[in-house]
């Protein structure tokens, strides 16, 4: 696990940009402090930090290797983690290859020397990694089929360069020739889904290779993007008796996938929130770990705490366990820090508990599991029964479709039958945006002072839509969020928020075995019996103690609504918004309205809840307040970091 940063120059003479490069790693040290370098020949440089936790002694980058007779030919920097190294190593040496390490990194090089481009296909595990060949002079970039690890890259006529964090090649600005400007389309984006979708950034002129894909650069700049993995879930339908050979399957694979997720040479421990996912990695971790520590974070609340949940749990399973609990001033404190993390703002609360139970967890150990992507895989979501509950509408004529969808729209606001005759009549497509949406596009008009009705949320969702018409309605909803709420919010926080802790997190349900055991299950082994995943949880019963099988995934909530709306938050959200140079953006005056309404709200128990729309706004203003007015100060320093273990 570490951070990877390189330039690929435009007309030779890389090494003017040698400087500019190391200058630029300590941006990232959080990624990797237990080793840094440099490399570079005529064309390319390459900077690494790395957090060692495979072949502690060796493997370091970057990493050059060559067959027989071409010693060297290629340079290797690479974050992730291959959990199957082992097997591909001794497939490698059976095919006469020889290895210089013991390391997963090099297994990646070589196999990209056998199989050429076809090696991501063969790895399974996180990565983000860039190979340059000084033989073809070309630089060859990939990500993980999910987009676990980031990649982040921006042409200029001086070349291009290609990190693993945008603030890295943010500080190169100067040195390459990089225009710094906002794109206000990405910002519509952020603002209306709470994250910015991929390939966009918040600075129009850096971009992000997309998750499942690889690309070609050569030193000219010409890059050649192509997609390597598609989810398809070419649903099966399972015939009456046959479900426990499913179930088994699923149970196998979440095992393997456990087990190989287990492979390092420091100490993996657990996050825990109590629910199935998580208990379910933490019980299987703990058979390859007797000592396994877990950790869980939340906010004590009168009458309710999360944690007690989480320590059932752990109890349950013979885990040591160990909690954080966040007060609202550690959190307002903590979110200029995060923001600075991030590289672009996510408007999910739930980063600053993360934040914290990651830099306890650090003080213990030095790797991670967690439950991230069982949601999605497995059918976790309320929101994926609607199909279900609104498949009656299917049958009707268009035209009294039409009608009720009009009288939907006549009904008062808050009236019962609404929303289900509103969504009822209208699309998948047009209804269904993921798990994450702040504004419509009439209240985007009165927040944003630029917005486009062709900006909306369909930019981005209706090209994922057209690769999956064949699928069912659930698939189709799964298929969706994996490339926007899963990969824009859940999996950036997941890799961002723990490695500014110097923690690696490891997410065994996003596993190609795992992803193949889930992608053919029918809607009836997703959504059945009163509950989500069924298929997982049955999978389960004989491994996650009972008392956990059916309760709701609870991950880290926030009260946040009522924190905006108390001395907790509101005199910061106001301050935040009053002092923020970004008037040229938002409209404040609507924003102070909205904050104002809310309070309103919250205290007389009636009326609009605006909290996740003011934290979308708030968070960008913050970041905003970092990265472009440079005006607030996340106070980074070697403090932060934690002891090397």
């Amino acid at each position: 696990m570490c951070g990877l940063l390189g330039f690929i120059a435009a007309e030779g003479a890389a090494e003017k940009y040698v400087d500019a490069v190391a200058a630029a790693l300590p941006c990232m040290h959080h990624r990797g402090p237990d080793d840094s370098g440099t490399w570079h020949d005529d064309t390319v440089v390459f900077g690494f930090n790395r957090l060692s936790i495979i072949d502690i002694a060796h493997s370091h980058q970057p990493l050059q290797w060559g067959p027989e007779g071409e010693a060297d030919r290629y340079a290797l920097t690479f974050n992730g983690e291959i959990y199957n190294y082992i097997e591909l190593r001794e497939e490698l040496q059976k095919a006469g290859y020889t290895f210089n390490t013991e390391g997963d990194g090099e297994t990646i090089v070589v196999g990209f020397h056998h199989w050429g481009a076809d090696v991501v296909n063969h790895l399974r595990g996180m990565f983000a990694f860039a190979i340059w060949d000084t033989k073809n002079r070309s630089l060859f970039m990939a990500r993980d089929q999910f987009g676990i690890k980031p990649l982040y890259y921006a042409t200029t006529p001086a070349g291009t360069a290609f990190s693993s964090e945008k603030k890295c090649i943010l500080s190169m600005a100067e040195s390459i020739g990089l225009d710094e400007s906002l794109d206000v389309r990405a910002l519509a984006h952020y603002t209306d889904l709470q994250y910015v979708p991929e390939p966009e950034s918040l600075h129009q002129n850096i971009r992000r290779l997309e998750s499942g894909s690889y690309a070609t650069i050569s030193p000219s700049g010409e890059l050649q993007e192509k997609r390597w993995f598609e989810p398809r879930f070419p649903v099966k339908k399972v015939a009456s008796g046959d479900e426990d050979a499913v179930f088994q399957k699923i149970a196998e694979a979440l095992e393997d996938s456990v087990a190989k997720h287990m492979r390092a040479d420091v100490t993996v421990g657990s996050f825990l929130s109590g629910g199935i996912d998580s208990t379910a990695i933490a019980t299987l971790a703990k058979r390859h770990n007797p000592d396994l520590l877990t950790f869980t974070t939340g906010f004590e609340r009168e009458g309710y705490s999360e944690v007690d949940v989480a320590a059932e749990s752990a109890a349950a399973i013979g885990a040591e366990h160990i909690v954080k609990v966040v007060s609202p001033e550690e959190f307002a404190n903590a979110i200029p820090k995060i923001m600075w993390y991030l590289d672009d703002p996510v408007a999910d609360p739930a980063l600053v508990p993360l934040y914290f139970v990651a830099a306890e967890a650090r003080k213990h150990v030095k790797v991670v599991l967690s439950g991230e992507g069982a949601d999605e895989l497995f059918g976790g979501y309320t929101i994926y029964k609607e199909p279900l509950s609104l498949a009656p509408f299917e049958k009707l004529p268009t035209p009294i479709n039409r009608v009720l969808g009009k009288l939907g729209d006549a009904l008062p606001e808050g009236m019962r039958g609404k929303s289900l005759l509103q969504r009822g009549t209208t699309p998948m497509e047009e209804r269904y945006y993921g798990n994450a949406r702040s504004f419509n596009y009439q209240q985007l008009e009165r927040v944003l002072r630029e917005v486009r009705p062709e900006w909306d949320h369909r930019e981005v969702t209706a090209p994922i839509y057209a690769k999956s018409k064949d699928m069912d309605p659930v698939a189709r909803m799964q298929h969706l969020d994996l490339f926007t709420w899963m990969r824009g919010d859940i999996l950036v926080k997941a890799d961002k928020i723990t490695m500014a802790n110097s923690l690696e997190l490891r997410v065994p349900f996003l596993d190609k075995v795992v992803f193949e055991a889930a992608e053919t299950l029918p809607h009836d082994l997703k959504i059945s019996h009163g509950t989500t995943k069924y298929a997982l949880r049955k999978a389960m019963e004989r491994i996650v103690p009972a008392h956990v099988l059916n309760r709701k995934k609870l991950g880290f909530p926030v009260p946040i609504r009522h924190w905006l709306a108390g001395e907790e938050l509101y005199a910061w959200a106001k301050s935040t918004i009053q002092d923020s140079q970004t008037d040229h953006l938002y409209n404040k005056q609507e924003v102070l309205k909205m904050l104002d309404e809310h309070r309103e709200a919250m205290t007389s128990g009636s009326g609009p809840d605006h909290s996740r729309r003011l934290w979308t706004v708030l968070a960008f203003m913050v970041w905003h307040g970092i990265f472009v007015e440079k005006r607030i100060d996340p106070q980074i320093d070697q403090r932060d970091y934690p002891v090397q273990l």
